[in-house]
């Protein structure tokens, strides 16, 4: 008979302790500890994801220099923005985490992607809808597949079973925090749970080769739900980004193994299920009848993407004492600071302004490169002067008013001139090392913020 044992786990880290604490003392986080109750099993097989029939297996360390070196294979896709985030597509026996909020689309791209790859047999495992739902969504999105397969269960063991009898060659949980491992007495969704059961997921894919993807809940902070060592076991994390009120949607990796952590997937979600956007400028450049004060544009670079995003901004005398500072897509800190630049370097008094900044399309900016197309939108409004939707911008700011390089500046401008931009302006310091000769766009460099005001506003 095994002995029952009852801890406290933290659900935010997963800190185990013997009775229940007020705060976390890994994470600092209060009220936090729940009951569970573990069995210890005598058996140790037990935790392993397929019985041996009493097989012992035998483990022996090897030197470094006697493995085997092998070219990576990767498996594409059949989706070029999830192959371009994953690092030019899967790779075999890797355990993928994707996470999101409710309803942003993870099921839906997840299906879509297994549908997508005819040539494999997929596995789908659901835990959360039924084999008629995800029916009624294939058809939706007008996909199928013969190597397709669908499973509604919640049980591991019952999960291997079958694997065994399908023999995929791609498995898809939806969702880890679903599952239940029969090794633990504790509820499915439980931190002791999903650390199980993410470990049985990665052994089999280990030992197997099979690619796993894991989709996952996100807590009300928009961090993924679980224990944090949920994220140090698997090979790549995804977050699947975006407003549910809009239609756009980003995969950003948070955690690569096999590639880049700064690639992103921009894709559209419409009524037949979400479309791949391949010129991600055409979501970030707004449509618009005539010229606007107060709106510029900002060449910018996600990994080894180049994009053009449109900045908007309003400034308006303050209502009140304090004036307000108001950025959406953009880090406040960095505003403040281009705000104290434009004061003190150049003259203008910022403030008595309220000042409102917007990333349009609902992206995040971290790129210091679009620092010049800020302040140029600010100017603009605050002066009433539109500049024209045919110049762009790629500078960083210095706090003496310098304009400053930026990397990959030659992309920005092939991506600015491939989308019919007549002039660009950047760093004086950027054109160096750059042949100028065989571009079509204008590049006007210059070394002062101060300058970029006199040629554009006079």
């Amino acid at each position: 008979m095994a002995k029952v044992k009852t801890g406290f786990f933290c659900q935010n880290c997963g800190y185990e302790s013997a009775k229940w604490l007020g705060k976390c003392p890994s994470c600092n986080e209060w009220n936090t500890f729940a009951e569970e109750v573990v069995t210890r099993e005598d058996n140790n097989n037990k935790n392993d994801w397929r019985q041996d029939n009493g097989r012992q297996k035998t483990v022996k360390a090897k030197a470094l220099h006697e493995v085997e070196s092998s070219r990576e294979i990767r498996v594409s896709a059949g989706d070029q923005e999830l192959n371009r985030v994953l690092g030019d597509g899967i790779v075999p026996g890797s355990l993928v985490l994707i996470g999101g909020e409710p309803g942003i689309g993870k099921s839906t791209l997840m299906l879509q992607v297994g549908l997508g790859m005819k040539s494999l047999r997929v596995l789908y495992v659901s835990g959360e809808e039924s084999e008629q739902q995800i029916k009624m969504r294939a058809d939706r999105i007008g996909h199928s597949s013969q190597n397709f397969f669908v499973l509604t269960e919640t049980n591991t063991k019952n999960i291997f079973l079958a694997i065994d009898s399908v023999l995929p060659q791609l498995v898809i949980i939806d969702s880890i925090q679903t599952l239940y491992s029969p090794v633990m007495d504790s509820a499915a969704g439980s931190v002791g749970q999903v650390r199980q059961c993410a470990g049985e997921m990665m052994k089999f894919a280990k030992e197997t080769g099979i690619p796993v993807f894991l989709i996952g809940h996100i807590t009300k902070d928009g961090m993924l739900a679980g224990p944090k060592v949920l994220e140090h076991m698997v090979d790549t994390v995804l977050q699947f980004e975006g407003d549910r009120h809009l239609a756009y949607r980003i995969l950003r990796t948070t955690k690569n193994r096999f590639g880049s952590t700064s690639e992103i997937g921009i894709y559209e979600m419409l009524g037949t299920g979400l479309r791949e956007v391949s010129n991600p400028s055409e979501i970030l450049i707004s449509q618009k009848e005539g010229q606007l004060s107060g709106v510029t544009i900002g060449a910018t670079i996600e990994g080894n993407r180049p994009l053009l995003i449109e900045i908007q901004s309003l400034v308006s005398p303050a209502s009140y004492g304090t004036p307000q500072r108001t950025p959406t897509g953009y880090d406040q800190k960095r505003l403040n600071m281009l705000l104290a630049v434009l004061e003190k370097r150049c003259g203008f008094r910022m403030g008595t302004q309220d000042v409102f900044l917007n990333m349009a399309g609902g992206i995040k900016v971290e790129d210091p490169a679009i620092d010049l197309a800020v302040c140029i939108s600010i100017i603009s409004s605050m002066q009433e002067i539109p500049v024209s939707d045919k110049i762009c911008f790629a500078a960083e700011i210095g706090l003496g008013g310098e304009l400053r390089t930026v990397n990959k500046v030659d992309q920005r401008i092939s991506e600015a001139e491939k989308l019919g931009f007549e002039e660009i302006y950047v760093s004086k310091f950027s054109t160096k090392s750059l042949d100028l000769k065989k571009t079509r766009i204008r590049v006007k460099a210059f070394a002062k913020l101060t300058d970029v005001f006199e040629d554009l506003f006079g």
